[in-house]
């Protein structure tokens, strides 16, 4: 029995898969140490067997130094493009952590085995909300679906341009601030209040000793401006990946 192959073929698979890989590292809903690197890999390969037709057209001749030089160049486009993706979905844990600090929760850090690192309460718990929502409002299907179309945008023979990167980037740190206020401003600002109201209540009355009643108040507090938030995370989410999906498929 003898097999058959199509050397572009196998070159355009490896190209592919290597894309996909660097970028699923990165990018949300799979870059999560909760997926082993085994599943990753089997499906990078799998995405990778469904955008070869696709990419076939553009596979650079198959020779060593050309090969090279194209994965090279997919292995910067897939973690540019994850990068991207993984800075707007930050927004949501910096909000998180944001609620930590003026919520009085930064003092019960704990250490997180899924990352091998300290984090806060919030700021995980938020992560993790952001990860379950992608899959529940079907956001996970945007964000692959803008990635994929990264094989148009940037075939297999062409590389980023530098300049559309440089402010893909500043945009995306942009938005990712501008994405954590809106997510934490209000509660932000109603914490404050709450600081501004025991320490005038101090001043009034010296012997309720209000500071001592501002952590039980504070955290009451937190956990009902959360709870209550809970309403407008899924179309945050939904906006977000609107926007990462824009801006990936605005680099060529």
């Amino acid at each position: 029995m003898h097999l058959t192959y199509d050397e572009s073929t196998l070159v355009a698979l490896l190209l592919c898969s290597t894309r996909v890989l660097t970028w699923t590292l990165l990018a949300p809903p799979l870059a999560t140490a909760g997926i082993p690197n085994t599943i990753k890999t089997v499906l990078s390969v799998a995405i990778g067997l469904a955008v070869v037709p696709v990419a076939q057209a553009h596979v650079p001749s198959p020779e060593i130094a050309p090969v090279a030089g194209a994965l090279l160049e997919q292995v910067v486009v897939g973690a540019s493009l994850g990068f991207l993706t993984r800075l707007l979905f930050t927004a949501v844990e910096t909000a998180g952590g944001l609620l930590d600090l003026f919520g009085g929760f930064t003092a019960a850090a704990a250490y997180d085995p899924m990352t091998s690192a300290t984090t806060s309460i919030f700021s995980k718990f938020y992560g993790l909300l952001c990860t379950t929502l992608i899959f529940a409002t079907d956001v996970h299907l945007v964000i692959f679906q803008g990635f994929l179309r990264s094989f148009r945008a940037v075939p297999l023979d062409a590389g980023l341009s530098l300049s559309q990167l440089d402010q893909s980037i500043t945009s995306s740190v942009t938005q990712m601030f501008v994405s954590a206020l809106q997510i934490a401003g209000p509660l932000i600002v109603v914490l404050f209040l709450a600081d501004i109201a025991l320490g005038v209540l101090n001043r009034i009355a010296p012997q309720l000793n209000a500071f001592s009643m501002s952590f039980p108040i504070k955290i009451g507090l937190t956990l009902l401006l959360v709870g209550t938030s809970f309403m407008l995370m899924p179309q945050t989410i939904v906006d977000i990946a609107d926007h990462a999906t824009s801006l990936v498929t605005a680099i060529n």
